[in-house]
């Protein structure tokens, strides 16, 4: 019998409200036990397994992306289900949520299916296929959502594109509740922010980039709380930007709206000072926004409205990023970066360590309905092992994402993955 034996780190779980050190075995896939360090005598496992001597490393549940984009099926130049699963890997991550703009877009089984098929090859992650909401992403029906929950998919969004009609929307959240699944809204009012490039504000008046005016994006928060409110359906707001946005989704909180929400690390480390130099890695939407929406974001993770930290892992090529600023695809690559950014909010002491890795693990977790996103004794053996204070400086041609779009080249950060062990498996490290 072959096990696997996680001595002495610092684990922190917040979903069992553990923080201290452990040794964790894993025998068969999924957790065995957990034992306070030093309980496990040394030869207890001898030849019977391996030992990873996690002294002076954190041991945390592996981290649950509910926002990525992996461009297969039909944009394989990009990305592919094999090297973003082991980009996430190698930033931590054991399950992503794909979005479902490819080409063609996840709005049939049979996509669904080729996603699964295709993951269980290749992946070096758990992939998790989110299906549209509405039928080729035309925002004009419907999709057969019990065909796709039955297919496997995890959620339902049209990101990359807003569900404009009301009508749809409302009925897409009362499906929702039906299935028990949540609506990821990508929230913006193109009529708005029409062919806006960047933050309507200081920066797009003297760069003469056309602007994308903040109330795009909360005038479509408050129609989808409204919606969720009248529904009781399940709403999730992908990505938010902005500071009004924050408060609407807290004022909804309050008010017992069936809403969570989510920010992207880039968010919450950049502004449009970013875009000053026509940087198009920079270009991503929702625009990088203000200073005054940076703070309120991190303020929305400080006091739980913001309930979970997403990459909106996006990649391009040189095709669609080398191009002038007008013309560039929006998006930026995550997943490696993620950790990295999110510790830095940790070490200015801007978040506790226990709530930073609930928002990359328990808390997408549930929204999900993963049994992931902790080490309890039964669940699947999905860990990261962490050293945070490793340095190290973004070198795009050592990641391991087929694409380089990421503004945080040459960035230095602190904290990075040393393993990463996804069913059991050391996948990473």
């Amino acid at each position: 019998m072959s096990f696997l034996l996680i001595k002495g780190g610092r684990l922190i779980d917040p979903l069992q409200a553990v923080d201290g050190l452990y040794d964790i075995v894993v025998e068969k896939g999924r957790v065995k036990d957990v034992l306070k360090a030093g309980m496990l005598a040394g030869n207890d496992l001898k030849n019977k397994g391996k030992v990873i001597d996690a002294e002076g490393l954190w041991v945390i549940p592996g981290m649950i992306d509910m926002h990525c984009h992996l461009r297969e099926p039909g944009e394989e130049y990009k990305e592919t289900i094999k090297t973003g699963t082991t980009a996430a890997v190698a930033g931590g991550y054991t399950s992503l949520a794909a979005m479902a703009n490819t080409i063609p877009v996840n709005d049939n089984a049979s996509v669904t299916d080729f996603i699964l098929n295709k993951a269980s090859v290749e992946g070096a992650a758990n992939v998790l296929p989110v299906g549209t909401v509405t039928r080729g992403m035309k925002g004009e029906s419907l999709v057969d959502m019990g065909e796709l929950k039955d297919a496997g998919v995890v959620a339902f969004s049209d990101d990359g594109r807003a569900v404009m009609n009301s009508e749809i929307m409302r009925r897409a959240l009362e499906y929702s509740k039906a299935f028990d699944l949540p609506i990821i809204s990508h929230c913006e009012d193109t009529n708005l922010s029409g062919a806006g490039v960047i933050h309507e504000g200081y920066v797009s008046a003297v760069t003469g980039l056309k602007g994308m005016p903040s109330e795009s994006e909360t005038v479509m928060i408050g129609r989808d709380i409204a919606l969720a409110e009248l529904t009781g359906g399940r709403l999730h707001i992908a990505h938010v930007s902005t500071a009004y946005g924050v408060e609407l989704i807290r004022e909804a909180k309050a008010r017992g709206v069936n809403v969570t929400a989510e920010v992207t690390p880039h968010h919450l480390t950049l502004t449009d000072d970013a875009v000053r130099g026509f940087d198009t890695a920079a270009k991503v939407n929702p625009p990088l926004r203000g200073e005054k929406d940076r703070e309120a974001l991190i303020n929305g993770l400080e006091d739980g409205t913001i309930d979970v930290i997403a990459t909106d892992h996006a990649p391009h090529s040189l095709v669609e990023k080398d191009v002038e600023f007008d013309a560039a695809s929006s998006g930026m690559i995550g997943l490696e970066t993620s950790l990295s950014l999110c510790l830095s909010l940790l070490f200015k002491k801007r978040i506790n360590l226990s709530a930073l890795i609930e928002k990359l693990t328990k808390n997408p977790a549930r929204i999900l309905g993963l049994e992931r996103g902790a080490l309890k004794k039964g669940f699947k053996a999905d860990i990261a092992i962490i050293d945070p204070n490793a340095e190290w400086v973004v070198d795009t041609s050592k990641l391991y994402s087929k694409s380089a779009n990421t503004p945080f080249r040459g960035w230095k950060m602190r904290g990075r993955v040393v393993k990463t062990i996804v069913n059991g498996k050391v996948v990473y490290g």
